[in-house]
């Protein structure tokens, strides 16, 4: 499996002629689309269809950020307004309904996704919310108790899996500790690892999730010296020793304001600190071409973790 270690993304709503030509003649792993990509579930259809077919991958990963509430790409398609702290409270008032309740809300989403053809929806968000959360995880959030985020990110998971649809766990190693958006700028934390562990930590352990997103934050008990999307010490040493996870890890969008060097740099430091892919969201045509020519193909665990991935796709 030759691919690049990157998730690009485009501009509109149809491919340009340019974005054909890199999809034909490039290799990125995946692509993830926006609500600039959609206005009708029919033109959605087409556009996914057309990527899968210069690809020449009936499996290619399409991804989405389709959360509900405050993050919704297919908000021109379909209206679903509600956010997983709706079912995070509701668990606490009655766990069994909760459940079923987000069991069949999960069920129903991921049957439009894959109507339209997308394969990979980078939920749950398993941040917990502290009193000083950003407002930019908010509602996104479960809830404040550790154990509703980690029992509903399960759920999640499972059931989106047993859909066809592979999921992203989301912001490892948890972005509820930092009242800055990371979108704007660095969010620096001064809490120290066994603080972390008792909270932010804990909904990310063990699961069974086979992508992870990074929290572009700056753990300076951890890492004094680099952002966690940087940091060899955060990937090392907590999210894949500490935190455990096997599979592939990406970073959160390069693009954003947190990472302070350019696109180019800012790919190679997260691929150097070991972070296997890196997701650019800009879908500017030449910073993709610049971007595809400089990322590497993707190593063996990479090749084989992906391998997992498609054996859950449809």
């Amino acid at each position: 499996m030759k691919r690049k270690a990157i998730i690009i993304s485009i501009k509109g709503h149809k491919l340009s002629s340019k974005e054909k030509l890199l999809l034909m003649k490039e290799k990125p792993w995946g692509l993830i689309l926006f609500k600039r990509n959609f206005r009708s579930s029919i033109q959605a259809h087409k556009l996914i269809t057309n990527i899968k077919r210069l690809t020449k991958d009936k499996k290619f990963p399409i991804l989405i950020d389709e959360e509900g509430s405050s993050v919704s790409r297919l908000r021109n398609i379909f209206n679903h307004n509600i956010d997983a702290y709706y079912f995070g409270n509701l668990y606490k008032k009655d766990k069994k309904i909760a459940i079923r309740l987000y069991e069949n809300y999960l069920e129903s989403l991921c049957n439009k996704l894959s109507k339209i053809g997308v394969n990979i929806n980078t939920i749950p968000v398993l941040d917990v919310l502290r009193k000083n959360t950003n407002k930019i995880i908010g509602k996104r959030s479960f809830s404040e108790n550790i154990k509703i985020v980690k029992k509903l990110g399960e759920i999640t998971i499972r059931k989106c899996h047993s859909q066809n649809i592979a999921t992203v766990i989301k912001h490892i190693p948890g972005h509820g500790c930092t009242s800055v958006d990371s979108h704007l700028s660095m969010p620096k934390v001064n809490f120290n690892e066994k603080e972390l562990e008792k909270k932010d930590f804990y909904p990310f352990k063990y699961t069974k999730a086979k992508l992870a997103m990074t929290a572009h934050i700056h753990y300076l008990k951890i890492d004094s010296k680099n952002i966690s999307t940087f940091s060899n010490k955060v990937i090392e040493k907590i999210i894949r020793k500490k935190i455990g996870f096997k599979g592939i890890l990406m970073s959160d969008d390069i693009s954003m304001k947190a990472l302070k060097y350019d696109l180019i740099t800012n790919a190679k430091k997260s691929l150097a600190a070991g972070c296997n892919l890196v997701l650019y969201c800009a879908g500017n045509i030449k910073d993709n071409f610049k971007l595809i020519k400089t990322v590497p193909y993707i190593d063996k665990f990479t090749i084989k973790k992906t391998s997992e991935i498609y054996k859950i796709l449809r």
